[in-house]
């Protein structure tokens, strides 16, 4: 039905799409414990490296491959067109959407962090962090049930 091409570019959609919620699902986390240290201490410097090292070199650049991935393959096997493929990609792109604002809210974060803001409290990075998993739950049955 597919040529190996076709299972290349889903493979490395697949293993990009979990290196970006593995950062996503951490990082507010990260968030959390930051939120509960001193502003100017040494852990809150350790914070400050880790979450700029996890959004720089893990989470923006495996967003960036799973979009690129995720496009291309939705063109090779033509799931824009809603009359042949149903909706069912339009509704993984909404649900997208709202991922990469909560991808941004975190860069965001992570922004005042660094200049030694408190952006939110400890609870509301709790209740964040449950956020993309919620996410990512929707987009994983969005594309496997295809609903509408």
């Amino acid at each position: 039905m597919f040529d190996e091409t076709y299972h290349w570019l889903k493979a490395l959609h697949l293993i990009a799409v979990m290196s970006w919620m593995a950062g996503m699902l951490y990082l507010p986390r990260l968030y959390v414990y930051h939120s509960q240290v001193a502003v100017g201490s040494e852990a809150s410097e350790l914070f400050k490296v880790m979450e700029r090292r996890l959004l720089r070199i893990i989470i923006n650049p495996a967003m960036i491959v799973s979009w690129i991935f995720g496009l291309w393959l939705a063109f090779t096997i033509n799931a824009f067109d809603v009359q042949q493929n149903g909706a069912w990609l339009h509704g993984k792109l909404g649900l997208l959407v709202l991922m990469q604002t909560a991808h941004a809210l975190m860069a965001r974060y992570r922004r005042k962090f660094e200049r030694d803001e408190r952006p939110q409290s400890e609870r509301f990075f709790r209740i964040f962090n449950e956020v993309p998993a919620i996410l990512m739950v929707l987009i994983v049955f969005t594309v496997v049930f295809k609903p509408f």
